[in-house]
C-alpha cells in the first residue's frame, strides 16, 4: 500500500498498547494525533526517537496532541520497552503489521546485501478532523520531535 498523502483521511485501526488496552484511532477524535512508526523495540535508534517524544510528551499535551507508536512488536515487547525507558505515551502493537501496511511504512528494506521486509521511519501528522495533516518520511531521528512540535506550533 502507498504512503497516505496529506489532506487524506488517516485510515481507521483499532490496536492494543503495552498494557493491553485497545484503542482506536477515533479515540483522539478532535485532537492531533502525532502516529510515528518505527522498526523496533529497544534497539538504538527506535530508543533515542521515543526518548525524545517521552521527554517532550508536555508540550505535546500543551499542543493538545496525543503521542502513538506503533511497531510490530507485540504487547509485552512494549511493556518492557515502555518500563526501561519510562515511556509515559502510548506504544500500540501491530504483530501482523497490518496498520503498517494501511499507512504504506511496511516496505522492502536492505541491509548488508539482503533484502526483507520491515518497517519505513514514518511520522504522520493527524489533524483533529482526522486527515493527515504532515507526513515525515525516512525520518531521522535527531531533532525529529522538535521538528513535529514545530509544525503542531504552526497550526
Amino acid at each position: 500500500m502507498p504512503l497516505i498523502e496529506p489532506s487524506k483521511k488517516a485510515p481507521a485501526f483499532t490496536l492494543k498498547d503495552q498494557e493491553g488496552k485497545t484503542h482506536k484511532l477515533s479515540d483522539a477524535a478532535g485532537k492531533h494525533v502525532v502516529l510515528y512508526f518505527y522498526p523496533k523495540d529497544d534497539t538504538s535508534g527506535c530508543t533515542k526517537q521515543a526518548c525524545q517524544f517521552r521527554d517532550d510528551l508536555p508540550k505535546f499535551k500543551k499542543a493538545k496532541a496525543v503521542v502513538l507508536g506503533v511497531s510490530p512488536d507485540d504487547e509485552i515487547s512494549h511493556a518492557r520497552f515502555a518500563a526501561k525507558h519510562n515511556l509515559n505515551f502510548t506504544l500500540l502493537a501491530d504483530p501482523g503489521s497490518k496498520v503498517c501496511e494501511k499507512y504504506g511504512v511496511w516496505q522492502e528494506k536492505s541491509m548488508y546485501g539482503r533484502t526483507y521486509m520491515g518497517v519505513v521511519r514514518t511520522t504522520y501528522l493527524i489533524g483533529p478532523d482526522g486527515k493527515v495533516v504532515r507526513r515525515w518520511d525516512k525520518v531521522k531521528v535527531p531533532g525529529h520531535a522538535e521538528d513535529v512540535l514545530g509544525e503542531l506550533a504552526s497550526r
